[in-house]
């Protein structure tokens, strides 16, 4: 392989060929035309010495070859993007681009925490994505974010989790529910009730699932819904009571829309955590801001107003 003619533009555009699978993606994404993307791919192919991409159909694949190429462009750009960020923090201390995904729950506190870490370092500039577990995943799959907040841990990829935070799951219902105030509420008798939850994937549903198994009790769906915003109207409609985190809940317990039943065995706390792919090299804002959250990230929500969870409501 002659590998000294290649071009770091050419590796760019590989990666971003390897990553979307189309021309067209990559001439948008760089602004170029669609022609000279074809002409920089085939150049790359002629100094490889090797084909680098195969068409089936309409479907465009990576050759073996071209699967070890893209391996190395995401490593060399991964590199430059750190070493480029590293420069800037030597220069002019903790600043530049700080990406951070998190699952949809995490938005209710990711805010106030990424709040707090910008008022000591105001040079930072956040992008902060909240989507849901699947697309969470994906994103760390494709190292599309320097750290991912999640609090269930992919079993089949290699990363590296931090734990920073508790998260409490409760058992909430109307205010109007008539368990609401009934002290130690067995775990059978919740069972009998209407659930309302998030999809198959999300981590608080296979929490409760995993709970009720460990029990003998089936943790069955009366509703599923798209939202921890939508499950909230729900129950507050009579719908059905649901399992939620606690940090979904601070306005609506405040105004009394919503009420959290002493159910035995909750709180159920699972936890948060920073997590990135094993081997990343994280620029000097990531760790900044990575070593903030594992050091102050629970205190400082600890602290925040309305947020204290009771361990023994009803109580």
């Amino acid at each position: 392989m002659r590998l000294r003619n290649v071009t770091l533009h050419q590796l760019r555009l590989f990666h971003s060929l390897g990553t979307h699978r189309s021309f067209t993606r990559v001439a948008e994404e760089l602004h170029l035309t669609q022609p000279a993307v074809s002409i920089q791919i085939k150049r790359l192919e002629e100094s490889v010495g090797l084909p680098l991409v195969e068409h089936m159909g309409k479907r465009l694949f990576l050759t073996d070859a071209g699967k070890e190429l893209f391996e190395a462009s995401r490593d060399v750009l991964e590199r430059m993007r750190v070493l480029g960020e590293d420069m800037i923090g030597l220069e002019e201390g903790v600043r530049g681009p700080l990406n951070l995904a998190a699952i949809t729950t995490a938005k209710y506190f990711m805010p106030h925490l990424l709040g707090v870490f910008l008022r000591d370092y105001p040079e930072v500039a956040p992008r902060l994505t909240i989507t849901n577990q699947s697309r969470v995943v994906e994103r760390l799959e494709g190292n599309l974010d320097d750290l991912v907040i999640m609090g269930t841990i992919p079993e089949n990829m290699d990363v590296e989790a931090e734990f920073f935070l508790d998260n409490p799951l409760v058992v909430v219902a109307p205010p109007d529910h008539p368990l609401v105030g009934q002290p130690r509420i067995p775990l059978a008798r919740i069972a009998e009730e209407r659930f309302l939850s998030r999809e198959p994937g999300s981590g608080t549903r296979q929490a409760r699932t995993r709970l009720f198994a460990q029990h003998g009790l089936t943790a069955s769906t009366y509703m599923e819904l798209g939202s921890s915003e939508a499950i909230k109207q729900a129950v507050m409609a009579g719908l059905g009571i649901s399992v939620l985190s606690h940090h979904n809940l601070r306005l609506e317990l405040d105004s009394g829309l919503l009420a959290i039943l002493d159910v035995e065995h909750f709180p159920l706390v699972r936890q948060w955590y920073a997590v990135h792919l094993k081997g990343k090299k994280l620029s000097n804002t990531t760790r900044r801001f990575l070593d903030f959250l594992l050091r102050d990230g629970a205190r400082i929500w600890e602290a925040a107003p309305t947020h204290g969870v009771d361990r023994n409501p009803g109580r």
